[in-house]
């Protein structure tokens, strides 16, 4: 056999290799010569080592050489399907195929402007500042009242200090919203630098904040209107009224919200200019009599361990007066080069001021058991600055601009469904739209539906609310340094303009670590309530994620239940989730690939495997004619279409017009 088969081998030497290219080489020692090899002088006949060129891929892939052209049959393979009553044509995938596709001019122009159309860049920096704005100055409607709760008349310290923390993050979010100006932060953050399970719960906290948003909103509302008026029904169900009016203002497809926002923002910075001028007016008039008894009273009894608890208790609630700022790299991309660091700075300085100025004043002006009680605390040193017309004004404006905080909180967490829908964490209904409004009607009514329930499993208590608040807010702004920390590591060559240094980035996630256990400490009751509703939407994520997965296992205890299997009301249980299953798994998922090492394509690919729930994948190369595609790209690829023998592998490449 084995002389049959060198005289074989000879053979096809012979005939598939010119005489001028082979060479006379002397026998080895005790060696006979071989006669088909036509010895000359006593030397054998042989070729030299084939050149890479000659040679191509035909060892490496010599399996692969009755792979169908056009692709498709199920890849063979020597490991046997789990499956043995089903057909395995879910669980395998057919081969790929390699495509060319010529670009033309007016394709490529045409492209261009449908990416300038998605970004839509055209905020500057008053009109990018004007739609988180109203979250961010507005919270000091329903700020003061819960930091004064606990720190007493040390209120403006914690608010200080509280306020001045966000420095901290600037840089950071500057960082990542230059790395990557995408939308959808921090999720999309998380889902760039980390893995999509990181992700996954990144995007449950943010549901919950905009959720917790747009309930304190309009609980605060609604309590402002009720110490105004006295109202015909409850205030939770003055609060589900508000949920109701603007999601049904978001079903009509809002149009033209940064205008609204800028004029909404402009109103209340005038409102609160007045009142802190007639404010002044007032405790100049008045003198330091009453600042001087509240802070007496609240300081008579208190050690300077008690001092420092109320300081630190207050700092960590006084973080409320902060959020919005998480909302601010959800439009990063589209607001205009250069303003995003403006952006930042011109809600900062702002909130400062309105939050320590304002408790300052009511300090001055309005008696510290009045302002225990748990009163509108704002609509109160209005009254006694200026009368009752300000106050009417003040409590106009805080039912605007909280309103504005809860459609702030729809319109970001559709925004956010959407994403979620495109990456395939939630079903593609989310996507759908209402045809001559265009709103995400499947999205407003989840979210009116989550952010109700919200507030009423607590039983409608805006205190457990506004608490929890805090906790998922300072949860959701520990993503951003743990999203600069991922970027550094796993993505520190991706171009940017600034960098936070690494120590500022630790020494505020240990920041947010204190502040999360300083919240927890003052009532360790909202974490459960935190935990409960996060480890829901989690659930909901992860299953939406990997229902393939779920099917696959439902299969296999179908396969292996001869009962079930055999029951007359189950035989065609087998052929429907065969098909649902074919049905999750027949979205493509694209990847660009610039190179042809296999070891990127290979980490490509196993993402995709571990992470999407497809059997589709197409690897999309770029190239111009001048230049050429990558020498090893075409088998690389195909050593991967059969390494992966779950997930067909097209290899598109796409030549640029010169």
């Amino acid at each position: 056999m084995a002389c049959d088969k060198q005289s074989q081998l000879a053979e096809e030497a012979r005939n598939n290799v010119p005489l001028e290219e082979w060479v006379a080489v002397e026998p080895p020692s005790g060696v006979q010569p071989d006669l088909t090899l036509q010895p000359i002088g006593g030397s054998i006949l042989t070729r030299p080592p084939p050149s890479f060129e000659s040679a191509q891929f035909d060892v490496i892939l010599r399996r692969q050489r009755q792979r169908p052209q056009g692709g498709g049959v199920l890849k063979s393979t020597t490991i046997p399907s789990r499956f043995f009553h089903l057909p395995n044509t879910f669980e395998f995938s057919g081969w790929g195929t390699m495509s060319r596709i010529e670009l033309h001019e007016p394709e490529l122009s045409d492209g261009l402007k449908d990416i300038q159309d998605t970004r839509r860049i055209t905020l500057g920096q008053f009109s990018a500042s004007a739609i988180a704005g109203n979250s961010i100055l507005g919270g000091v409607f329903y700020t003061l009242p819960a930091v004064v709760g606990v720190a007493g008349v040390l209120s403006p310290i914690s608010l200080l200090v509280s306020t001045m923390i966000i420095w901290f993050w600037r840089p950071i979010m500057e960082e990542l919203a230059s790395a990557l100006p995408i939308s959808g932060a921090p999720y999309t953050y998380l889902l760039n630098v980390g893995s999509k399970n990181l992700a996954l719960m990144g995007a449950a906290l943010l549901l919950l904040d905009y959720s917790a948003t747009a309930v304190v909103s309009a609980a605060t509302a609604i309590s402002y209107l009720a110490g105004e008026v006295k109202l015909p029904f409850p205030v939770i169900a003055g609060t589900l009224l508000i949920l109701v009016i603007f999601a049904v203002v978001s079903l009509s497809g809002l149009k033209e919200s940064a205008r609204i926002a800028l004029v909404v923002l402009t109103m209340h910075l005038m409102t609160m200019i007045a009142l802190f001028v007639a404010s002044a007016v007032a405790w100049g008039r008045q003198g330091n009599s009453q600042i001087s008894h509240n802070w007496h009273e609240g300081m008579q009894t208190l050690s300077v361990n008690d001092i420092a608890r109320q300081i630190f208790n207050g700092i960590c609630i006084g973080i409320l007066g902060l959020t919005g700022f998480e909302c601010i790299p959800s439009y990063a991309s589209n607001i205009k080069h250069g303003c995003y660091p403006k952006v930042l700075r011109n809600l900062h300085y702002p909130a400062i001021v309105v939050d320590v100025v304002a408790m300052l004043l009511v300090l001055a002006l309005v008696p510290l058991n009045t302002v225990l009680s748990g009163g509108n605390v704002l609509s109160i040193l209005a009254e006694t600055a200026a009368g009752r017309w300000l106050r009417i004004i003040t409590v106009v404006d805080a039912v605007i601009v909280l309103c504005g905080g809860v459609l702030n909180g729809i319109l970001s967490a559709c925004e956010l469904f959407e994403r979620l829908a495109r990456d395939r964490l939630l079903p593609q209904l989310f996507r759908r739209r209402i045809p001559i409004t265009r709103a995400p009607a499947y999205s407003i009514f989840a979210f009116f539906v989550f952010s109700f329930a919200l507030y009423a499993i607590p039983g409608a208590n805006l205190s457990i609310v506004s608490k929890m608040f805090s906790l998922i807010w300072l949860s959701v702004m520990a993503l951003f340094p743990l999203a600069v920390l991922l970027l550094k590591f796993n993505r520190g060559r991706l171009s940017r303009d600034c960098r936070a240094p690494l120590g500022k980035v630790l020494f505020t996630l240990a920041i947010v670590a204190v502040m999360i256990g300083g919240n927890v400490a003052i009532d360790p009751s909202i974490v459960g309530y935190a935990a409960a509703y996060f480890i829901v939407i989690a659930v909901f994520f992860y299953v939406t994620m990997k229902a393939s997965r779920l099917v696959h296992t439902v299969l296999w205890l179908y396969d292996q239940s001869k009962f079930v299997r055999t029951a007359v009301w189950a035989r065609s249980w087998g052929a429907r989730l065969t098909t649902a299953m074919s049905h999750l798994r027949r979205q493509p998922v694209c990847i660009l690939v610039k190179s042809d090492e296999i070891n990127i394509l290979f980490h490509k690919l196993l993402y995709v495997s571990q992470n999407e729930e497809t059997s589709c994948l197409k690897l999309v190369h770029f190239y111009d004619e001048e230049y050429g595609i990558p020498s090893e790209l075409e088998a690389n690829w195909k050593i991967l279409d059969e390494a992966f023998p779950e997930i067909t592998v097209d290899l598109v490449r796409l030549v640029l017009p010169p």
